[in-house]
């Protein structure tokens, strides 16, 4: 109260000099230089007490966390990395965390049927289509996270607040140069090209019982084709898939060492096996369009440590989680303001414009009946290629 009646004796007094200076009218513009000045105190006194409200915020939210004492996490990006987000959070709060590694349609499974009584406390990475669906089932938390001021796109974070988004992630293709030369073939270019007969048994692509990004995938081809065509499309692609793993980097992983030829998932799993050194790593965005994941982090509904849940949160969307990904073989694009980009996701030129615009909303509403009718048009959800183990 006393910055701003300061303020405003301050204004007032340089208004009364003005006017006093002469008898004659003031023009207009002698007050402005005053007003300005007062407003832009004003304004900065206003960012001041904001940003004391938000640490007082964050204090009191962090001693609240501390007092539980415990925090369980599933997470749904590589282990290395989330291993060490999970031991700087412990770290830096002193909050006891447990993890387990889980696909993302793993854990909406999971806590689907944990039915409002969680085994764990937050959800953390891995793409968003199964999040969408735990929001419309009611099993996520809205929480609104301080720390969200640094999303650069409300693009990234659920209208809800059910989840926020911290990465994003390219879909594409990686194929093993060495193999297409010796089997004289060329690289694919798009889509429709995965179904030519040349590549029969070549290709690799995930479950979608137990991966996101096998979701994604079948969203982004009814998206692109429409519903019917997509599910012919998958049928055409079937003869060519080996296996079907039970992880989205599943396929990442067996292309280098010519397990297989040809890998569908996110290309930022294949940078990391490039720098494992399997130089004979190809990435290949595809020419027709793709889509891209949002790698997000969500508190569950009824989770038993809803505090340090929620400082979860508010640590997921600060540079003390993020920028240790690089770090632990995760080369996603970040989506916060503050965040230092991995310079491998650049590098490689990866091109983050050839993407389409994603209908998240109708993921959210159909993902559950697109995968139904994916495997009522292979007919083979019984098949051994499906790896769920």
């Amino acid at each position: 109260m006393k910055k701003k009646l300061a303020l405003l004796l301050a204004a007032s007094m340089m208004l009364g000099m003005t006017a006093c200076g002469s008898k004659e009218a003031a023009p207009e513009t002698t007050a402005a230089p005053a007003t300005e000045a007062a407003s832009e105190a004003a304004s900065a006194e206003a960012e001041t007490e904001a940003a004391e409200s938000e640490a007082g915020g964050l204090d009191a939210l962090i001693e609240a966390a501390k007092a539980e004492g415990e925090l369980t996490v599933y997470g749904s990006c590589e282990e290395e990395y989330l291993s060490a987000a999970c031991q700087n959070f412990e770290k830096l709060y002193g909050i006891k965390t447990k993890f387990q590694r889980l696909s993302t349609s793993e854990v909406y499974t999971k806590i689907s049927e944990e039915a409002g009584k969680p085994s764990a406390d937050v959800w953390f990475g891995g793409t968003t289509d199964p999040y969408n669906e735990a929001v419309a089932d009611g099993l996520l938390e809205p929480y609104e996270a301080i720390n969200a001021a640094n999303l650069i796109s409300e693009d990234y974070k659920d209208p809800t607040n059910c989840w926020y988004g911290i990465y994003k992630g390219i879909l594409g293709f990686m194929t093993n140069t060495e193999e297409l030369e010796r089997l004289g073939l060329e690289a694919p270019k798009t889509w429709d090209d995965l179904t030519k007969e040349e590549y029969k048994g070549l290709i690799m692509l995930s479950n979608p019982n137990t991966a996101g990004t096998a979701k994604l995938v079948i969203n982004t081809m009814v998206q692109m084709k429409g519903h019917d065509e997509a599910m012919e499309y998958f049928k055409k692609l079937d003869p060519n898939v080996s296996q079907y793993t039970k992880s989205g980097s599943g396929p990442s992983k067996m292309v280098g060492p010519g397990e297989c030829v040809i890998g569908v998932g996110f290309l930022h799993d294949g940078i990391y096996q490039i720098l494992q050194g399997y130089d004979n790593i190809q990435l290949i965005v595809p020419e027709d369009g793709t889509s891209f994941e949002v790698g997000a982090t969500a508190i569950f509904k009824g989770c038993t440590h809803p505090n340090a849940a929620k400082l979860w949160i508010e640590y997921a969307l600060s540079p003390d989680c993020v920028n240790i990904a690089k770090d632990n073989g995760s080369y996603q694009f970040l989506v916060l303001s503050n965040a230092e980009q991995p310079k491998e996701a650049t590098e490689f030129g990866l091109d983050m414009n050839n993407t389409i615009d994603y209908d998240f909303e109708d993921a959210k509403a159909n993902s559950a009946k697109y995968v139904e009718d994916f495997f009522n048009a292979l007919g083979s959800s019984g098949d051994d290629r499906f790896k769920t183990e």
